[in-house]
């Protein structure tokens, strides 16, 4: 039986206990392994274009760089990176601009415990 390597992932969120408890919940789950950890959109470039994670957790409002920013940035280096926003927003306007930019997929944080380990490991497939 082939063990296949975990998904990495990046976490960039400026709100430092909603990413440790994202951390807490991802680190249970054995598929997956936690890389890296982002409080501002310039960090998030600069770890996702150093440490090349199988997906980004990415906020879609940070400081210094906002999320989309940071993720156009992101997908102007590496084209095939895949990044799923994270937002308390359900607005149509930031799910098309977050598309726009270049994410695979968009979490709603009030959603994070029951879709995001689904939503990483369904991006990281394609």
């Amino acid at each position: 039986m082939q063990v296949s390597a975990p998904i990495r992932v990046l976490i960039a969120d400026d709100h430092r206990l909603f990413a440790e408890a994202l951390d807490a919940i991802l680190s249970k789950d054995g598929r997956i392994a936690v890389v890296g950890h982002a409080s501002d959109g310039d960090e998030a470039v600069r770890l996702a274009l150093e440490l090349q994670p199988d997906v980004v957790l990415m906020d879609i409002e940070m400081p210094v760089l906002d999320g989309i920013e940071a993720v156009r940035a992101i997908r102007a280096e590496q084209t095939d990176a895949c990044i799923l926003m994270l937002t308390g927003s359900s607005s149509r306007t930031d799910v098309d601009r977050a598309r726009e930019a270049g994410a695979a997929g968009y979490v709603t944080k009030d959603r994070i415990a029951a879709e995001v380990i689904e939503a990483i490991v369904e991006i990281a497939r394609r």
